[in-house]
């Protein structure tokens, strides 16, 4: 049995030396090579004074030196906290300064892209900068309880939380992903989303899990996407609704380009739209598309498996193995079918809580509802926050996050609802909807939109087509135009920067 993620590493160096491990554009790397790296930057940051227990923040890039580092920070029982390479100043500040980081480790190009070092931290390594050394390294003490990792996610209020993974949260994420999509040592698997995103993370796991081989590819444009999936014989594509979007873009050759060797893809991060699946299940029709959901604190809840995916399109499936999803009503009563709910997830993946957040914790990690855990303690469930509903067979239905839903006329509307519907016109690239107080009883929707065709767009077709597509009380009210989305780290739409750009660039005008 693997106990911790250094077992899970060595296990493969144990197995499989020469096999691939990491390809990073033209530069490949065998497990035993990865390992010899990953050992020196053990010794280096034990040189350097990091402990067990220490946060390593580590600001990288996706590539064989983040990996490297992420494995040498458990080997010596230090706790990862991955910075997405895509942050500015303030928000790598904040993040290092709420993990209370005793080291950054970072490379000369995102150092010099800072418009000013991060001052809190007394000690950071320069990778591309150090001189390395090989000396003895002593075998790992960790065990699986032990923290592993932080995360930190944007959230839909206030400042990102810090959510904590242990090495067993992490393990049980890779064996069960891994097991439904079938991995194995013969899996390409290429890496589109960043480690910070715990999907991301997952995929380098399952391939490290099984000696697969994964593909670092930093760039977000579909034909260089197209490029490598074709030039490394990838098997595993996964993505976020926004980037599945682009690939089925007509300008993309994604659906014109043969891919014999592809053999799953995922879909995580929201719902991908249905008229996507059609697209692609025709373009790849030997192709098994997977639709995921979950979130962070308990990594993944749901899949849809592929032959349901014409059957139940908007379902986001059932239950992951190992785990149990439970719909909850307001009277904390489990749901009837069609009834809606909050998703309540129990099981494996469950996440340690909140750093240095006991607040928080405590209202989204509660007591499950009907089982007992060990010593007859209660045993600990996520209250996810999203209101679902399952049908009489057990498929759930993404309703829309607790904190976001909109109330128009006395009805309580999702936003992702308002946003399926505007992008089925195939009049716009992407939308985002959000309301605004109209007056003390009600609300206004707003629709910001990223028009297909700017040069052919025309609003008022817009319009026709939620009138007659939509709910009188789904409509939106205004609909704003924007060339494009600003994006979170994880590359989705990052609607409280939208919701303020709108407030800041038209509200605050037609105020003035």
């Amino acid at each position: 049995m693997i106990y911790n993620l250094t077992q899970l590493f060595e296990n493969q160096i144990r197995l499989r030396p020469s096999k691939t491990a990491v390809i990073d554009g033209s530069r490949s790397i065998s497990y035993h090579e990865l390992q010899i790296l990953s050992n020196q930057y053990s010794i280096l940051f034990t040189n350097s004074g990091i402990k067990r227990g220490d946060r390593i923040a580590i600001y990288l890039r996706r590539s064989v030196e983040s990996v490297a580092a992420l494995f040498a920070a458990w080997h010596i029982g230090a706790i990862a906290v991955l910075v997405n390479d895509v942050l500015k100043n303030k928000q790598v500040q904040y993040i290092v300064d709420h993990a209370e980081a005793a080291l950054l480790v970072t490379e000369k190009q995102l150092l010099n892209q800072l418009a000013q070092p991060v001052i809190s931290i007394e000690k950071t390594i320069v990778l591309d900068e150090v001189s390395l050394s090989i000396d003895i390294l002593p075998p790992s003490t960790v065990i699986d309880s032990d923290l592993a990792l932080i995360i930190y996610t944007s959230g839909s209020t206030g400042m990102p939380k810090g959510i904590m993974l242990s090495h067993r949260n992490l393990i049980s994420g890779a064996e069960i992903i891994s097991d439904y999509l079938r991995i194995t040592q013969n899996d390409i698997i290429i890496s589109l989303l960043p480690f910070s995103f715990d999907y991301g993370l997952n995929q380098l796991l399952s391939s490290v899990l099984h000696g697969g081989t994964l593909v670092i590819e930093r760039s977000s444009m579909p034909s260089d996407i197209c490029n490598t999936l074709v030039r490394e014989n990838i098997t595993g594509l996964g993505a976020v609704p926004m980037l599945w979007q682009q690939l089925a873009h007509p300008r993309s050759p994604f659906t014109k380009i043969s891919l014999p060797h592809l053999r799953y893809m995922t879909n995580t991060g929201g719902r991908m739209p249905e008229e996507l699946s059609h697209v692609f299940r025709k373009a790849h029709p030997h192709v098994h598309i997977y639709l995921m959901f979950g979130l962070t604190e308990a990594f993944r809840s749901t899949y849809l498996p592929p032959d349901q995916v014409d059957v139940r399109p908007t379902s986001i499936g059932k239950a992951i193995p190992n785990v149990e999803i439970l719909v909850i009503n307001d009277k904390g009563e489990e749901c009837a079918p069609d009834e809606v709910g909050e998703l309540v997830h129990r099981g494996a993946t469950i996440s340690m809580g909140y750093w240095h957040d006991p607040e928080n914790t405590a209202k989204r990690f509660r007591p499950a509802l009907f089982e007992k855990g060990k010593n007859g303690m209660p045993e600990i469930a996520v209250y996810s926050g999203d209101y679902v509903k399952k049908d009489n067979e057990g498929f759930l239905y993404y309703i829309g996050r607790m904190d976001q839903m909109i109330k128009s006329r006395g009805m309580r509307v999702s936003p992702e609802e308002i946003e399926e519907y505007i992008y089925s016109s195939s009049l716009v690239s992407h939308a985002v909807a959000f309301s605004l107080p109209k007056n003390e009883i009600d609300t206004q929707i707003v629709a910001a939109i990223v028009p297909k065709d700017i040069t052919a767009f025309k609003e008022n077709d817009l319009r026709l087509y939620c009138k007659r597509e939509m709910p009188e009380y789904m409509i939106p009210e205004i609909i704003w135009h924007c060339e494009q989305f600003p994006l979170t780290s994880t590359g989705k739409p990052d609607r409280i920067g939208i919701r303020e750009n709108y407030l800041n660039n038209v509200v605050s005008k037609k105020n003035g």
